[in-house]
This record gives structure tokens, C-alpha cells and sequence, in this order.
């Protein structure tokens, strides 16, 4: 399935039919170039989780941990991370297999590592600045 967002807020609500479509134990591939607006969906998904705190890219902690009324999220940014090797030295594997809802910037520094049943989001920013937002492995 594909959108096309003129506005950052036609990226929010996006992220927000992803969150209201997450149930626990969702893995989320979020994949786009620096400023493609990943973070963006992942403050949307937030939202439809009931979060209510700031959500900022995590790329100097890289994992991110918030607690919603409706589901936990494990926000990461992998971006820093040379490989599997350090994902796995952080405990990031172990978080792919729990009830969190688990969102994963640059996802591709672990893309054999991901679960079977990933959403994988892709975001493409086209000349004129709309995005292009890709959402495989979920209905909405």
C-alpha cells in the first residue's frame, strides 16, 4: 500500500493508522534517507498508542523505551550501530521477540535479524518534497 504526504502532519496521521493497526509484538522496519521523516510515523505511532511523551530520534542512545495506555513501544535508531554484532550486544534481539510494540529506524544494519511478520515502511522523498510512504505487511 502506498501514500503520498504533502505535509509532515499528513506524515503523523499515517503513523497513526500504522499505531492503531500495532498489536503487541509488532515489529516495524522504518527505512528512508536522513530527514525522509521516520521519526515522524514513529511520533504518530506513538500517539496511537496512548504515548503521551515527546517522542525524538534516539540516535545517540539508540533505544528509546515508552509506556502507553494501550502498549509498550521500544523506539531504536540504529543508525550509529556497525551490524548485528553490536544490536545483539545492546539486547536489541531480545526485544524483537517481546510484547512491545517495537519501532526500528535503519533497520537495515539488521535486516536478517528481523522477525518473520515485520512491517516494513518506506519512505521516499520525491523532488517536489512530498513523501512517498510504502507499508508492506499491514492492511490498513
Amino acid at each position: 500500500m502506498q501514500f503520498v504526504s504533502h505535509t509532515p502532519e499528513e506524515t503523523l496521521e499515517i503513523g497513526r493508522t500504522i499505531g492503531a493497526k500495532c498489536k503487541s509484538g509488532t515489529v516495524v522496519s522504518l527505512r528512508g534517507s536522513l530527514g525522509a521523516g521516520k521519526t515522524v510515523i514513529a511520533k504518530g505511532v506513538a500517539e496511537a498508542l496512548g504515548i503521551k511523551d515527546a517522542i525524538v530520534s534516539p540516535t545517540f542512545t539508540l533505544i528509546q523505551e515508552y509506556q502507553g495506555t494501550k502498549l509498550q513501544l521500544f523506539h531504536m535508531d540504529l543508525y550509529r550501530l556497525s551490524g548485528t554484532d553490536e544490536f545483539e550486544m545492546i539486547g536489541g534481539e531480545e526485544m524483537l521477540y517481546g510484547k512491545a510494540v517495537v519501532l526500528i529506524e535503519w533497520s537495515e544494519k539488521i535486516e536478517e535479524m528481523l522477525p518473520d511478520g515485520t512491517v516494513f515502511i518506506t519512505i521516499d522523498i520525491q523532488p517536489n518534497q512530498d513523501r512517498v510512504i510504502t507499508v508492506e505487511g499491514m492492511s490498513l
